[in-house]
């Protein structure tokens, strides 16, 4: 990352940031070995400039993981690029077109990713929902996701996957989300029966307005009948908006081996005990919490290690068969 144009208010702030980023005892990852993967809502991205301080915050954290998953990116790209610009040029990205109506909130979904340790693949794609033919002959969708999710094919070691990201609509009812949901999971189930998928590993991210992770909208997801399960490590979580209330965020897997984890992950609380240090100069200051929400988010960084090397699980899995040969 780039440093070198940061004032020293900036500096400052950024060494806060990294003191609360150490709290959250993200692993190292190693190349061909391991993959830290994240997803962050960072609220309403690109609809109003950021300041300089809070695009140098942000890219403090997205600098700790390899991949990075975004939602409410919105349709201007600005900030996006100011970022990637301080992130460096080993750094790349890939995103969708934004849903222009007021459903859609114009938001985008993006995938950023440190091109040292993983590569594109070449998939990416919206998910549309499911299609029947009508009386009139056209195919068409009794059902809309509002934002589509977002999928992207990646590679690490040798740890090949989609990452599919969503950001589920809020709606008027928790029944509305928990519809749109148990829908995701379907096509997702659908997806990995059919066998004809890039990948059979999915890693599904986003902003799934999930309350808690023990509700019956969590359980639309990861519930009897579903492949998308939730990993030990992020379980108990207390929660991924400011608040520590809720589990908006969720990264789920549908695991091709069970010991794909590394048994790490957690948020990053870069609010602390107060987040008026990451802006030590008053004069470069948000004017109130709400302001705040929108220089960096209303939702923490949500994050998983993942084991791309599991050779020997495998090597060791295999020899048990010799028997049946």
């Amino acid at each position: 990352m780039h440093y070198s144009n940061a004032a020293p208010h900036i500096a400052q702030g950024l060494i806060k940031l990294r003191e609360r980023i150490d709290e959250a005892e993200i692993p190292a990852s190693k190349l061909d070995e391991s993959l830290n993967v994240a997803t962050w809502n960072i609220r309403e991205f690109g609809r109003k400039p950021r300041s300089e301080e809070s695009i140098y915050l942000i890219a403090e954290i997205l600098n700790q993981f390899d991949l990075v998953a975004l939602t409410e990116l919105r349709d201007s790209l600005r900030d996006l690029k100011r970022v990637m610009d301080l992130l460096g040029s080993y750094w790349d990205v890939v995103f969708c077109d934004f849903t222009g109506d007021r459903g859609g909130n114009g938001e985008r979904i993006a995938y950023l990713f440190d091109t040292r340790m993983i590569v594109f693949t070449g998939l990416a794609a919206e998910a549309d929902p499911p299609r029947s033919k009508n009386a009139a002959g056209e195919w068409v969708s009794e059902f809309s996701w509002w934002r589509p999710p977002y999928m992207a094919s990646f590679s690490a070691g040798s740890f090949d996957f989609v990452a599919i990201t969503a950001h589920i609509r809020w709606g008027d009812s928790l029944d509305q989300r928990i519809k749109a949901l148990a829908e995701f999971a379907n096509w997702i189930g659908k997806r990995r029966t059919k066998g004809v998928a890039v990948d059979n590993d999915f890693v599904v991210m986003g902003d799934f307005n999930v309350p808690r992770n023990n509700d019956r909208a969590h359980d639309a997801l990861t519930g009897k009948g579903r492949i998308l399960h939730t990993p030990k490590q992020l379980r108990s979580l207390s929660g991924t908006n400011l608040s520590r209330r809720n589990n908006y965020d969720q990264i789920l897997h549908s695991p091709s081996h069970a010991n794909r984890f590394s048994g790490r992950g957690g948020v990053i609380d870069f609010v602390g005990d107060d987040w008026r240090a990451l802006y030590p100069d008053p004069a470069h200051r948000p004017e109130n919490d709400r302001a705040f929400t929108y220089e960096l988010s209303d939702h923490l960084p949500l994050w998983l290690q993942i084991r791309t090397d599991i050779s020997d699980g495998q090597l060791q899995e295999l020899a048990g068969h010799a028997g049946d040969h």
